[in-house]
């Protein structure tokens, strides 16, 4: 009965807020599991909007029995993202453009397939294709072997399948749409953080928000990092393309990144033998704790902007990749607790963060496909407003050396 239930359509009534129905795709404790599934606005009786959600199963390759959730909104954004990976968003389309890249990486790797130790601790690379992976919680960065273990590059997260996955559509307008998963990093003797993710999307928008409440469920103190790698290529990444940001400061990650700090706010086109370059910011936000992050295209009528809390995500990094197409074509805008330096470094410079036993914290980013130039200029202003008078600190020495 209990199974049943789970797979059944639920009406719920939330303190202070509209009815909604509630479809569990996943469900680990009751052993439950949708598989092949679809809802419409037209199948919920709503006039005004026009939307589909859907669960597929994948075959074939590295990909056999990965999952994908896809959101179409008519007039507004196709949203991809996979249970199987860490609640991870593949890809965003719309309005004639797009956040995400094309990687090398061509399937939605199932994390079976994946060996994170494998290639000195750099598998997380096997299936990285994403728009946004959550690189946490248990820890994050570049991958460092201390403590007698590995600690592989960007933690678990990414490569851990949602234990419950639930689609939630609020009865009346705007039709809010809510997609939740449960991310468990939970160890004998070590860990115990789990991770509810929620994305909100209202059909017809051009943004979407997430909302992640992170929770120590041992009964000890343990240490969380978290990097939002958010990640762009074409349209919006081309040659003379430019990222915005205010900031306080801002430094290379290593000496390679130095020579990129004279040319940090613009983009080159796809570059054959480009090395990564990374910089570290130090993000200023308004009287509210917002900031705001954005990457456009040479023209000034594309781009995709990030808000974030400082109080919560309090650095952020940029993470410039223009290699050769295929190579993978991309840039990364990262807000974060920690930089990627290996977290024995974010320990020293005293950067990695605490929850205590029971405790949570959260995390709320809201991301915008923008279109069209008043789009732009509107982000741009915005910028401007919170840089003010404050002139940015171009800093040529890196914060620490791996």
């Amino acid at each position: 009965m209990k199974t049943k239930l789970a797979l059944t359509v639920l009406a719920v009534m939330i303190s202070g807020h509209a009815a909604a129905k509630t479809w569990v795709l996943t469900s680990a404790e009751v052993g439950a599991e949708k598989g092949n599934w679809k809802i419409s606005s037209t199948e919920l009786k709503v006039k005004d909007k026009t939307f589909s959600i859907e669960q597929k199963v994948l075959h074939g390759g590295k990909q056999e029995g990965s999952k994908v959730i896809v959101i179409s909104s008519k007039d507004g954004l196709t949203i991809t993202l996979s249970p199987t990976r860490g609640m991870n968003l593949l890809r965003v389309e719309g309005f004639g453009s797009k956040m995400g890249w094309d990687s090398p990486v061509k399937e939605v790797v199932n994390p079976a397939f994946i060996n994170l130790e494998s290639r000195n601790g750099v598998g997380w690379l096997e299936g990285f294709n994403e728009m946004i992976v959550r690189c946490g919680y248990e820890w994050t960065g570049h991958p460092v072997t201390a403590d007698g273990q590995i600690y592989t590059l960007h933690g678990k997260a990414g490569n851990t399948p949602a234990s419950q996955v639930e689609v939630e559509v609020a009865d009346t307008a705007p039709y809010e749409i809510h997609i939740r998963g449960l991310i468990k990093e939970s160890t004998f003797k070590k860990a115990d953080l789990q991770t509810m993710t929620e994305l909100r999307y209202v059909p017809g928008s051009n943004s979407f928000s997430l909302h992640d409440v992170l929770t120590n469920h041992a009964d000890y103190p343990h240490d969380y990092q978290i990097i939002y790698h958010s990640n762009f290529g074409a349209p919006i990444l081309e040659n003379g393309a430019r990222f915005l940001a205010p900031m306080a400061s801002i430094s290379p990650f290593n000496d390679y990144a130095k020579d990129g700090l004279k040319t940090w706010q613009t983009f080159a086109g796809p570059t054959k033998g480009f090395d990564e370059m990374v910089f570290n910011i130090r993000p200023l936000s308004d009287q509210n704790h917002q900031s705001l992050a954005a990457v456009v295209n040479k023209e000034g009528d594309q781009g995709a902007s990030i808000q974030f809390d400082t109080r919560q995500l309090p650095v952020l990094t940029l993470w410039k990749n223009t290699d050769t197409v295929k190579q993978g074509y991309v840039t990364g805008i990262e807000p974060g607790t920690s930089y990627a330096y290996p977290v024995t470094i974010e320990r020293e410079q005293k950067r990695v963060k605490q929850l205590q036993s029971g405790a949570s914290t959260q995390f709320d980013l809201t991301y915008t496909l923008l279109h069209g130039k008043e789009q732009v200029a509107d982000v741009e202003k915005k910028i401007a407003a919170i840089q003010g008078e404050t002139k940015i600190d171009e800093n040529a020495v890196p914060i620490a050396k791996e």
